[in-house]
């Protein structure tokens, strides 16, 4: 037990080594820039300023959307999803495994649960004691249910999903950005030192190296940029690109798919202008999505959202969903 706890500490440790390297890669980037450039190498100080200025707005930006995609916490099922202490009570006391599915079958009557596992089974997380909404997953890594898991990210140190995607996009935007930029303003300095019109010295090596890394850095994350603006487009995640949705219809990759707009608006919000602010406007909570072949009407997230919310007092009186087929099996996954 003791040793098993050891490893769990190391682990978390050492999960927070590539954090530590880009945040090294980052603030060496800065002093770089800043001072070894800007403020030792540039002679013209409207230039200078100019630099310095959208630098900084850069740097500001990739630093604020990095922050938020490590330390916003992964979002879990809610209660409603969760079994109660008497429905856990009545869970372990039944020998039967068939007791126990018809237990979770009365539980899931009330739930929004579209999506299946792969035998057509409803899906149950015998770790976190969940029924798990649609797009949920359990993370190994963080140890909990996820809504609408996408993958975890070890460059963040966390989960990717509902809570921080948006976070997660405009973080490799603006990485994007900064590397972009670095390499454009750098790119007349870095030739004039290589060919010798600028006098050796310490700028002369960091003016080097930041055009190797951010050119480095820029196509890594072109591709993986470009790689998750088609998931947003197909409304996917990563989990779902790999392995289909599956519905009661069957698998379905296209299952949540309603169109390039409502896409967009479901990861960044209705309000434009905060799309490209890293501020939480994702629409909904996680625990139910649009799905392609509903209308409007039928799908929960577009109809009465605040019958889903819980009240303050904690109770989980009401409906979340139509009635589900109570000959419908359950299966449990870990």
């Amino acid at each position: 037990m003791a040793l098993s706890r050891g490893l769990r500490c190391c682990q978390r440790v050492f999960s927070w080594i590539p954090v530590l390297i880009i945040t090294s890669v980052a603030l060496w980037s800065y002093y770089a820039y800043v001072f070894e450039l800007c403020l030792f190498t540039l002679t013209n100080t409207l230039e200078k300023v100019a630099y310095l200025l959208a630098f900084h707005v850069c740097f500001v930006m990739f630093s604020w959307t990095y922050w938020k995609s490590i330390f916003t916490p992964p979002a879990s099922p809610c209660k409603k999803f969760q079994l109660s202490y008497s429905d856990k009570e009545r869970y372990e006391m039944e020998e039967t495994p068939d007791a126990q599915k018809q237990i979770l079958v009365e539980i899931a009557k009330k739930l929004p649960i579209f999506t299946r596992a792969q035998s057509g089974a409803i899906r149950f997380c015998d770790r976190c004691q969940v029924l798990k909404p649609d797009r949920c997953h359990h993370c190994s890594v963080c140890e909990t249910c996820v809504l609408k898991m996408d993958h975890h990210c070890p460059w963040v140190n966390n989960c990717v999903g509902f809570s921080n995607y948006k976070f997660f996009l405009l973080f490799l935007s603006y990485s994007m950005l900064y590397c972009v930029f670095i390499a454009a303003t750098v790119f007349q300095y870095f030739v004039k030192f290589w060919v010798g019109d600028l006098p050796n010295g310490p700028a002369k090596f960091h003016v080097l190296f930041l055009m190797f890394v951010a050119l480095m850095f820029f196509v890594s994350l072109m591709f993986l940029f470009s790689y998750h603006c088609w998931l947003v487009a197909k409304n996917r995640s990563t989990l779902e690109a790999f392995s289909a949705p599956v519905f009661v219809s069957g698998p379905e990759r296209n299952g949540f798919n309603v169109g390039i707009r409502r896409n967009l608006q479901q990861v960044f919000g209705e309000d434009r202008r905060l799309w490209f602010v890293p501020v939480f406007t994702s629409q909904g909570n996680g625990h139910y999505f649009p799905l392609k072949n509903l209308s409007e009407s039928q799908n929960p997230l577009l109809a009465n959202e605040e019958m889903w919310e819980e009240s303050d007092d904690g109770s989980e009186d009401g409906s979340l969903g139509e009635d589900r087929d109570p000959s419908v099996t359950i299966e449990i996954e870990d």
